[in-house]
């Protein structure tokens, strides 16, 4: 039988390996790290922190509340520890108990923690924004349970969203202070559920520039349809919260809203939204000529005053009849007054004056947060979750950085009312 040679070392070199790889495998075992162990550690360090420092303030507070501290004898003391009571919190970094001192006569409104409350505002706000956005009461008492170790009952959430509800309210019908010179009005349309039918409801928005250039939300209201009848009572609660000082209304031509602009503020001038008035037109257009038709338009709106820009629209109008577009021609020819009243006002503001696109902006922002929600259950639900974001928008850089320089604005040279509201 043939005996296989073995290479010079190899034994060696096993035998060498062996307790090696042994001692290498030994010492892995050895460092092996229980991450689950080692974060549930740092969390109960981390809570056992927060619960001591919170604690800690409070005995802190209670000291300055009486004058003295615990068993300590001063002439500034005007109260004296009556025990303490102990109540749970729900923080970020878990449930904590605190020790909340009593004192004998003085009530302790601390400041640390509302009196009552049970939770941070940032776990209030998120819940909230669950109720608006339409996530049932069983998922919102799931996802808190997930998130924070802890269910928040149906009523709950529900006590909290009424007092967002009673904010928005507040904030809603405010009194509007100051002049404003430029309002654009717009509406949104959104879905309700209505008997197991899918129903339309509109939601009303103004937005106005004040005396220093600040855009500002001024009103959001619920429409049963953008008719006469609900600019009307929009405008007539305008009104009455206090604008004044308007000149010009910019907005797409609503059925309703002209007629009832003319009778709340007859004083002021109407600008038909540019863009809006383009996309009339161009439904008289065939697809091949919408691009030589758009810049024919723009030609207008490009002119220095209102008198060339009339002149140009003549032009327009025959080039268009010329072209067998009498439909477009007419269209043009009606309509294209309504759409040169920014020109009366100073050159440096027509840019912002001739569109309604400031509103829609807005309302692209206000559609990305109401989108997620579908068909709201109500008309109101909707009207709180669109003005809720419009009260966050209006309190961020929108509203915060001045739009235009209203040093510029001077007495405009009017339209005649007629022309103005025709």
């Amino acid at each position: 039988m043939a005996s296989v040679a073995k290479r010079p070392g190899t034994a060696r070199g096993t035998a060498e390996e062996g307790p090696a790889a042994e001692a290498k495998s030994g010492l892995a075992s050895a460092l092996t790290v229980d991450t689950e162990k080692v974060r549930g550690h740092l969390d109960e360090v981390v809570r056992t922190t927060v619960e001591q420092t919170l604690n800690q303030l409070l005995d802190e507070e209670a000291d300055r509340v009486a004058g003295a501290g615990r068993y300590e004898r001063s002439e500034e003391r005007v109260d004296t520890r009556a025990g303490s009571y102990r109540r749970k919190l729900q923080t970020k970094a878990g449930e904590v108990e605190l020790t909340v001192p009593r004192l004998r006569t003085l009530p302790l409104e601390t400041a640390i923690i509302e009196r009552y409350k049970r939770r941070e505002s940032s776990v209030e706000e998120a819940l909230i924004e669950m109720d608006l956005a339409g996530v049932s009461m069983r998922r919102v008492e799931d996802i808190t349970e997930a998130l924070w170790g802890t269910r928040v009952s149906a009523s709950a959430v529900s006590g909290m969203a009424q007092k967002v509800y009673g904010q928005i309210e507040a904030w809603r019908n405010r009194k509007i202070t100051g002049e404003h010179a430029y309002v654009y009005l717009d509406g949104i349309w959104l879905k309700r559920s209505w008997g197991g039918e899918m129903k339309n409801v509109a939601v009303l928005i103004a937005i106005g520039v004040d005396h220093e250039g600040y855009r500002e939300v001024l009103g959001v209201s619920e429409g049963t349809k953008e008719d006469a009848e609900s600019w009307r009572t929009f405008l007539r609660s305008l009104k009455e919260r206090g604008l004044s000082g308007v000149r010009l209304f910019a907005s797409d031509k609503c059925l309703g809203l002209v007629d009832s602009l003319a009778e709340f503020f007859p004083d002021a001038a109407w600008q038909r939204c540019v863009v809006h008035w383009y996309r009339n037109v161009m439904t008289a257009v065939p697809q091949g000529k919408v691009r030589e038709v758009a810049a024919m338009l723009k030609a207008i709106h490009a002119q220095e005053d209102r008198a060339s820009a009339e002149q140009k629209a003549g032009q327009v109008v025959e080039k268009l009849a010329g072209m067998r577009l009498s439909k477009a021609a007419a269209i043009v020819r009606e309509g294209v007054a309504e759409t040169l009243s920014y020109m009366a006002f100073p050159r440096e503001h027509w840019r912002c004056l001739r569109t309604n696109n400031p509103m829609e902006r807005l309302n692209r922002e206000v559609r990305r947060r109401t989108r997620v929600v579908g068909a709201f259950p109500d008309g109101q639900s909707a009207l709180m979750l669109v003005a809720a974001r419009l009260r966050h928008v209006a309190g961020t850089r929108w509203g915060t950085r001045r739009y235009l320089d209203m040093s510029r604005l001077r007495e405009p040279v009017m339209t005649e009312p007629a022309t103005a509201a025709a």
